[in-house]
């Protein structure tokens, strides 16, 4: 089984070069599916939406999008309104719903949730958040999941804070959405927001369930190249690449491998 994650591909902000030799690569791959863990945006703008439909539209892989902070209406008076009134109707037109999307394939089952919000009660309104609802959902979709599969939640924001991060993300309710999955049986978190990519465990059950952070494919760089990952599974074990773009190609940056719970 081998995924492709992607995250924070910025349109209206993307870096084209890499975005095509991305596009030519991921093909290549041929992955079981390619997992698009939000800011498909830059400002929320519908050419932006468009512009990043046609561009996931070239992949033959199945795709399992989520929506990130950038993702929601927020430059200029009109769009205020619309990210008041209907805040993922863009996202929802071209990529399906913006919370529980869920996927399955061999021996894996995927699960998702919005971590992003239209507005809340503090001043940073980039932030994450998880609601009980969604912990109780996602509780559901992994212990109904066979025992023997691998199971995979999807979000934009790191539902923990990563030491040593270029940003924070902090995420209401994510440490309990954390511990509440462990207890579910996930085996992994695959997320974005921060542009860097990185793997770090959830220091809650077992402490083998992992977080995996992908790039940006953005201009936005935060201290590595503009990248995504490769993540390959099997029988026993789970291996993570993050793809770097230099020189005019990719190649490992980085890579990791941990033991399936």
């Amino acid at each position: 089984m081998k995924l492709v994650q992607i995250s924070d591909i910025h349109f209206g902000g993307e870096n084209r070069e890499a975005m095509e030799a991305a596009a030519h690569r991921i093909e290549d791959e041929a992955p079981d599916l390619v997992v698009v863990a939000g800011d498909l945006t830059l400002d929320g703008k519908t050419p932006e939406f468009d512009a990043a439909a046609a561009w996931l539209s070239r992949f033959s892989s199945p795709r399992l999008v989520v929506p990130g902070n950038h993702d929601t209406p927020f430059v200029g008076p009109r769009e205020l309104y619309t990210r008041f009134s209907r805040p993922w109707r863009r996202f929802r037109d071209r990529f399906g719903p913006e919370d529980g999307a869920a996927w399955r394939g061999p021996g894996i089952t995927i699960t998702s949730l919005n971590t992003a919000r239209a507005a809340q009660l503090r001043w940073n309104w980039s932030k994450g958040a998880v609601s009980r609802s969604q912990i109780r959902r996602v509780r559901g979709d992994l212990e109904a999941a066979p025992a023997s599969d691998l199971k995979v939640v999807v979000c934009h924001h790191p539902l923990m804070e990563v030491l040593g991060g270029p940003m924070t993300a902090r995420v209401r309710g994510g440490v309990d959405a954390a511990n509440q999955f462990v207890q579910a049986g996930a085996d992994v978190v695959l997320s974005g927001h921060i542009h860097l990519p990185f793997v770090t465990a959830i220091p809650f059950g077992d402490g083998k369930t992992q977080i995996v952070g992908s790039g940006t494919l953005s201009l936005r760089e935060r201290g590595a190249a503009p990248g995504f990952n490769l993540v390959e599974v099997d029988p026993g074990c789970v291996r993570v690449k993050a793809l770097a773009y230099e020189r005019g190609r990719f190649d490992v940056w980085r890579s990791w491998a941990f033991d399936r719970r």
